[in-house]
């Protein structure tokens, strides 16, 4: 059974003195036995972690009920898989204008979400080819196009961009196709595409949706239906099949996992 548990977190909420939060976070994190990163900034924390159950444990309970976040991660969404060795070589913890760039500091996710649809409904959506209400279903991979080449949804729009910073620039260029349809936007785990959502619906299409989160939860509640190929992650595993097993399960040292983790701010 693979000893090492690896999670994927993040909330878009308002933080405040985040050299000071830095500190607690690597202190706890590396008190712990973690390796990984998390990323903070103005607008919420995103973190990936990876050690020993007893030490991811001790951590989330931290998170959740620790001093540091006043409680306000009680509640915060943890996606999980498992492997043999930790497929980070050290701990970060940095400061970030955002916890994913996109350029567009009115888009702020933690004023109001777009509507979510969950992993079974959207199955059970793809299989009939439309949404409850009869409306044609749409897949938006709102990713960077080496991760759509890694795997993506069937006939998922893919608007082939190299950075998020990219998207609201390309919805401007192709939203004529999205027009009269629903359109479910799609991440890894839930963070791009929820800013994706929200920046759809102020340009005003209609019928826009984000997975709730994303590939991963899609994964772990439904399995691969619909899906073709793996989950591209940002760490030494490279990519996750639909029954989130890695692709690689090496110390991440012979992984190079750093250089995959220094591609995440984009």
């Amino acid at each position: 059974m693979p000893a090492v548990v690896n999670i994927a977190a993040y909330r878009f909420i308002s933080l405040e003195d985040l050299p000071a939060l830095r500190q607690a976070v690597r202190e706890r994190a590396d008190a712990c036995g973690l390796k990984g990163t998390v990323l903070l900034a103005p607008e919420g924390i995103n973190l990936f972690l990876a050690g020993t159950r007893a030490g991811i444990d001790a951590w989330l309970d931290w998170l959740r009920n620790g001093p540091a976040f006043g409680g306000r991660l009680a509640d915060i969404e943890v996606k999980e898989s498992l492997s043999e060795h930790v497929p980070f070589r050290k701990l970060l913890v940095k400061i970030k204008r955002e916890i994913i760039r996109m350029n567009h500091p009115t888009i702020r996710p933690e004023a109001g979400r777009a509507p979510a649809v969950d992993a079974r409904t959207l199955a059970r959506w793809l299989r009939q080819g439309r949404d409850d209400a009869g409306n044609e279903v749409v897949m938006l991979d709102t990713r960077n196009a080496f991760e759509v080449d890694e795997g993506t949804f069937e006939g998922a729009i893919d608007w082939r961009i190299s950075r998020f910073s990219e998207f609201p620039e390309a919805v401007q260029a192709h939203r004529a196709e999205l027009e009269g349809k629903t359109v479910v936007s799609f991440c890894t785990g839930g963070i791009r595409c929820e800013k994706a959502a929200i920046y759809m619906a102020e340009a005003g299409i209609e019928r826009i949706y984000q997975l709730d989160g994303g590939i991963l939860k899609y994964f772990e509640e439904v399995g691969g239906e619909k899906f073709r190929g793996s989950c591209f992650v940002f760490d030494g595993r490279e990519a996750l099949d639909p029954e989130l097993r890695p692709r690689l399960d090496r110390p991440a040292e012979a992984a190079d996992a750093q250089g995959a983790s220094d591609r995440r701010s984009s």
